[in-house]
């Protein structure tokens, strides 16, 4: 079975890693204009923008940006090396909401590694789970989580689906961003170890739309 239609297979029962009965979709791509008035190199101002949208839209989450364009990867050096064309292009699904909102496993799937990526503009604490189903391995990624997520976690740790694994940080620990979820999908995940690019550049960008599909084919996200 190809690996697009194990994850429609496994995205045909309910599945959420964070518990919210109302999603609004969030545009942070070059696109949109209106962050053009906003300094989104600040967390604290593009955290109100967020929260606008999701207040506006009644809402408990806002999502999206796979595959989305961002001018938000500007401030980092991290994603600007010299040596090395702009990484700019998301490849995960960012759910926006409170700091120490409950993250849960989307399905069974033991610890495969975990790190603290303190870059700016980084992960922060991240987990990486492992997952068999019906012959295929694959592994799914949660990034921006609190240092207490991490701090007595083991690799090979076994979570159970609808189980709790991790809570949201805040910007002082997160990268320097409003509290959200990064969730990838990853196919092959070579040698990273509590790692995995999260955003590219476009001459990679067809390796990368291969190896991290959108996670929207996994989760059940209703607006």
């Amino acid at each position: 079975m190809r690996f697009l239609e194990v994850l429609k297979k496994i995205g045909e029962q309910p599945i959420q890693v964070i518990e919210a009965s109302r999603y609004i979709p969030l545009d942070l791509s070059e696109s949109n204009y209106e962050l053009n008035a906003i300094d989104v190199s600040s967390a604290e101002k593009l955290g109100d923008y967020v929260n606008s949208v999701i207040s506006k839209g009644q809402a408990e989450v806002a999502y999206g940006g796979y595959l989305e364009i961002r001018n938000i990867y500007k401030r980092s050096i991290h994603f600007n090396n010299q040596a090395e064309s702009e990484r700019n292009i998301h490849l995960g699904v960012d759910l926006w909401c409170a700091a120490e909102t409950p993250i849960y496993a989307p399905l069974d799937g033991r610890v495969h590694s975990f790190n603290n990526n303190t870059n700016y503009g980084d992960y922060g604490p991240t987990i990486i789970l492992e997952h068999h189903f019906n012959g295929t391995v694959f592994y799914t990624l949660y990034g921006h989580l609190s240092l207490a997520s991490i701090n007595s976690l083991k690799v090979g740790t076994v979570f159970k689906q609808n189980e709790a694994i991790a809570t949201l940080g805040d910007a002082s620990v997160n990268g320097d961003y409003p509290p959200h979820l990064h969730f990838q999908i990853i196919k092959d995940l070579g040698d990273f170890k509590g790692d995995y690019p999260g955003v590219c550049n476009k001459k990679d960008l067809e390796f990368y739309k291969e190896n991290c599909p959108n996670p929207e084919l996994l989760l059940s996200i209703k607006g």
